[in-house]
């Protein structure tokens, strides 16, 4: 068992501190249960800024804060870093790689992972972005093929290493294509004055007909314009049907010899095992109702990435981002109250607050409820959006000085190659 204290009061075990499971676990100080926060980590990260830790702007640091330091004045909230193992909803017991804790009330939020669609190639070859360690291992891996580059036996060779091919058009797509294009304008002639005449090409690819598909056609459009004003190339309607170490192959027959695949096309639940198979939907998102209650069980709710409320303006579930995640937690939090006090509960109901990517410096496009616009103003409105969403003052600082000085000098700050031991 994992020693939490006993006490007289239901408890509430949180699987996941994302931003649900932390939005949850905040609404829940002072509500009169016992909160139990596990987690395989022992912070929270912040996804929406990992593209710039990959692209050396940002060090791993400023985009993660301490769980423990979050919840330290909450009472009788418990933290406790392990894997989830299973569920056995029969004697409401999570399993877990520390031991077994009982629950009142469990509340699955442990988000999403990475959807390859079945592509082994593209699960060994290319480099995602959805944990903090898969981010710093593509930036590693970024800085060594320019650092291989310089001592390149040829031509050939040295252009495949400055390739860049990524693959998915959504948000992380546009915005890691962007930062990377500008690294390539901006940092790379100042740190490797050798490749000044061999530039990094960088290729965007998307199988649908346009970028951004959560997207108005005119935000689409003005994504694209501004990318390939920063030099890199997309590929709409084209779909990578594969790849090995070097080579990307795509429709119709072709091919592009990259040393760097990146892929942000397509993500799918994290699986737990002792639950009703009849309890997943597609790609291993669980079905919830309009309480997020868990099919097929009174006391087990679902939150966030990994929730799947189909309604009737959206059929195939919510868009699984940040703000969704949020109002489901906010939203819960006050139904556990309602719980306790017998009352009827309310159903959750998503208000659309909008949607924003960013191309690069002064290149955003944003679409509010009743007003889209695009370019400088757009990007200042997402910088602030973002600054403001980040946990912890010293955090927002730290990043808001990166920011300053990147954009007076074009320079970023954070180009270190850190591995562990046994790796080059």
């Amino acid at each position: 068992m994992i020693n939490v204290p006993k006490v007289d009061k239901k408890r509430i075990v949180i699987v996941g501190c994302g931003f649900a499971g932390l939005t949850l676990g905040r609404k829940l100080k002072n509500s009169g249960f016992q909160v139990v926060i596990i987690d395989k980590h022992n912070y929270h990260q912040f996804p929406p800024l990992f593209y710039q830790v990959a692209s050396a702007g940002l060090e791993a640091t400023s985009v993660l804060f301490p769980l423990r330091k979050i919840f330290q004045k909450y009472d009788d909230f418990h933290i406790r870093k392990s894997e989830v193992k299973g569920v056995d909803t029969i004697n409401n017991q999570l399993l877990t790689s520390a031991g077994v804790v009982d629950y009142d009330y469990l509340v699955l939020a442990h988000g999403a992972t990475n959807s390859f669609f079945g592509s082994v190639q593209m699960q060994q070859h290319s480099k995602a972005m959805k944990t903090i360690a898969e981010v710093i291992d593509l930036r590693n891996n970024l800085l060594m093929n320019f650092e291989n580059a310089l001592v390149a036996e040829d031509e050939s060779q040295r252009e495949m290493l400055l390739n860049i091919v990524i693959i998915g058009g959504g948000p992380s797509g546009v915005e890691i294509a962007g930062a990377l294009a500008e690294m390539n304008k901006y940092v790379l002639p100042k740190d490797y004055p050798e490749l000044k005449k061999i530039r990094a090409k960088i290729f965007l690819i998307e199988a649908a007909d346009r970028l951004l598909n959560m997207m108005s056609q005119k935000s689409s459009d003005k994504a694209k314009e501004f990318l390939e004003k920063t030099g890199v190339k997309v590929l709409t309607l084209t779909k990578a049907t594969g790849c090995d170490e070097h080579t990307v192959f795509i429709e119709p027959g072709e091919s592009i010899r990259t040393g760097m695949i990146i892929w942000t096309a397509g993500i799918k639940g994290n699986v737990i095992k002792g639950l009703h198979s009849d309890s997943y939907a597609r790609n291993g998102r669980l079905i919830v109702d309009m309480y997020n209650k868990l099919k097929g069980y009174e006391n087990i709710f679902a939150l966030g990435d990994i929730a799947f409320m189909a309604v009737d303006k959206f059929p195939k579930g919510h868009p699984q981002v940040a703000q969704v995640a949020i109002q489901q937690a906010v939203t819960l939090s006050k139904n556990f109250e309602r719980m306790l006090h017998n009352k009827p509960l309310k159903e959750f109901m998503y208000k659309d607050l909008g949607t924003m990517a960013t191309i690069g410096k002064n290149l955003a496009v944003v679409e509010l409820p009743f007003f889209n616009f695009q370019g400088i103003f757009g990007w200042f409105v997402w910088m602030f959006v973002h600054l403001m969403s980040i946990v912890g003052v010293k955090n927002k600082l730290v990043i808001f000085i990166n920011w300053a000085w990147k954009y007076f000098t074009y320079d970023q700050s954070t180009r270190l190659i850190l591995r562990t031991k046994g790796k080059s």
